[in-house]
């Protein structure tokens, strides 16, 4: 199946660490052998046997053989367990994950009963909080799909404010305690870019979408400096568990950056960030004053790229479309700029040589983008900056070509097919969905797809990713076939998204996602062969360990 790479080289040694990457490394070096090992070299996927690394730099991975320790070697006995690349996610929301982990959990329940029965559980079990927050909730998988109210919060919550995100971070459901503090009546207008739900007397409900979210959020107290270390030290922990050896954090303050330089600088990071900078404005300002990061600590973080919001999600009908939701006539959803603004906000960005990435789920959002971006070239040229958008969801079919012609990276999310196919179709119609999480049409036109899940819009393990790239199925391999099976990637383009060209999406691609000479030695061993187990299997897949820059990060048995 793949071609063997030939034995060369004697081998040395290097010593192993603990969960904490301490950037220092021994000038020995060490070799995992007896493994299955799969990965990327020269452009094609090869299979190995062994691999050898230094300094936390691979030096070479060879076919089958077996070395012998002496005083200068350390050779580890990788058991015939299945080695990849270290994983990359190309979109998601660390201190997001973190965040969640610390409030109620609302991810997977399907009916609004079970999810006020957790809400009322957690909030009985944590008396001194003084706003009970969480995230996670999805009315489309609940009966009717209809949107929850304050009153149903208020039957289990009534003294103390609540705020649940929902699974898409795109609206926010609050009680009547919440909206009474945030000082919400009928009277309260809906700023640009967000919709109150409002009863048939005008009254608000309960629900707030995209930028009237703020109208609660910003009463919420903002959380101490231990309860972010904290947030980041949970993200921490499912990210090695999971085989994230990298991610691409999809819009950061200068209060997160700068507690990412912290544990980098104490050892503390088990996983390197990509950090966009959120939006243009002060914040832009302040992190861009001298200029992209392309490295920091030896490669834990980088800062170069911004994260620009172009429209809201699908599910609460706030992707921005060019005509209206089949399933609700009159609402073509919410664009958050004009096109002038966005030309303007891109046009900041990569002038002051920075990546631009933008959320566009809808496709006028993703018009929009693509107009702002050929703007730019117009005005400044191909900069070689491989600007992205995030999500490329729902395109016009007449615009999925642009993204090669202005030469466009599609930061795409694989579990979002997956979680949406139950109501995509119904908001879109059976046109529209054609140019919907179209990940093939983008790899077949030469387009670099990279991988990511949003996480914690959806689950942090990549695994789930590269399943639903592969079958465009459920866990219970529903529907038979696939949902638009004609989308489904191969193993290998799903491996390599999540990987190779996730790591060309950071300007990573020379240092990481593929074990080859002088690349950064990050790599997970896990329990069973990627390419050969039934697709079914293939979400099941559990990480035994995760190495970064030839240090183990995590061990299942420890």
């Amino acid at each position: 199946m793949f071609n063997l790479r030939p034995l060369i080289a004697a081998i040395l040694f290097v010593g192993l660490a603990g969960y904490a990457c301490q950037n220092v490394q021994s000038p020995k070096a060490t070799v995992v052998q007896n493994i299955k090992g799969y990965t990327f070299y020269d452009g094609d996927l090869i299979q190995f046997g062994a691999l050898e690394f230094k300094d936390g730099k691979v030096v070479d991975v060879y076919g089958d053989t077996t070395f012998t320790a002496d005083a200068s070697t350390e050779v580890i006995d990788g058991e015939g367990k299945v080695m990849l690349p270290g994983l990359i996610d190309a979109h998601a929301h660390v201190m997001g994950l973190g965040t969640m982990l610390m409030n109620v959990d609302l991810m997977g329940i399907k009916t609004l009963d079970e999810a006020l029965a957790h809400i009322e559980e957690y909030a009985s079990e944590n008396p001194d909080l003084k706003w009970i927050e969480g995230r996670g909730w999805n009315n489309t998988h609940w009966g009717e799909g209809d949107f929850p109210t304050a009153e149903d919060l208020d039957k289990v919550v009534s003294d103390r404010p609540v705020w649940l995100s929902r699974v898409d971070g795109h609206a926010g459901w609050a009680n009547s305690k919440a909206m009474e503090m945030a000082g919400i009546t009928a009277e309260t207008e809906a700023p640009e870019g967000g919709k109150i739900i409002r009863d048939e007397n005008g009254e608000p409900t309960g629900v707030f979408i995209d930028e009237a979210e703020q109208l609660i959020a910003s009463h919420i107290p903002e959380s101490t400096t231990k309860e972010q270390q904290m947030a980041l030290q949970n993200a921490l922990q499912q990210m090695r568990s999971k085989g994230l050896t990298s991610v691409h954090d999809a819009g950061v303050s200068a209060e997160t950056w700068k507690l990412y330089k912290k544990f980098a600088d104490e050892g503390k990071l088990s996983t390197r960030i990509y950090a966009m900078i959120s939006g243009t404005g002060d914040t832009f300002d302040t992190l861009a004053e001298n200029g992209p990061i392309t490295s920091y600590a030896d490669d834990l973080l980088a800062l170069r790229s911004v994260k620009i919001y172009g429209d809201g999600a699908l599910g609460s009908r706030g992707a921005a479309m060019l005509e209206p939701y089949s399933d609700d006539p009159g609402n073509t959803g919410l664009l958050f700029h004009t096109q002038e603004e966005m030309n303007q906000m891109v046009l900041k960005a990569m002038s002051n040589g920075f990546q631009t990435n933008i959320h566009a789920i809808g496709d006028a959002a993703n018009r929009q983008v693509l107009n702002a971006f050929e703007n730019a070239k117009d005005s400044l040229g191909d900069q070689g900056l491989r600007n992205r958008v995030e999500h490329a969801q729902i395109v016009s079919q007449q615009d999925i070509p642009r993204f090669n012609e202005l030469n466009i990276i599609a930061s795409m999310q694989p579990t979002h097919a997956t979680s949406d196919m139950n109501m995509a179709e119904d908001r879109v119609g059976p046109e529209r969905i054609q140019g919907g999480y179209a990940w093939k049409s983008f790899v077949d036109q030469g387009t670099t797809v990279a991988s990511g899940s949003d996480f914690p819009v959806e689950h942090v393990n990549p695994f789930y990713g590269l399943y639903s790239a592969v079958t465009r199925q459920d866990h219970q391999g529903n529907p038979e076939g696939g949902w638009y099976p004609s989308e489904s990637l191969t193993r290998e383009q799903a491996l390599r998204s999540f990987t190779l060209d996730a790591a060309y999406a950071a300007h990573q691609e020379n240092m990481l996602g593929s074990l080859e000479p002088g690349k950064r030695a990050d790599f997970i061993l896990v329990d069973r062969d990627f390419f050969e187990v039934p697709e079914i299997e293939i979400w099941q897949t559990k990480v035994l360990e995760t190495w970064m820059g030839g240090e183990k990060v995590y061990s299942a048995d420890e």
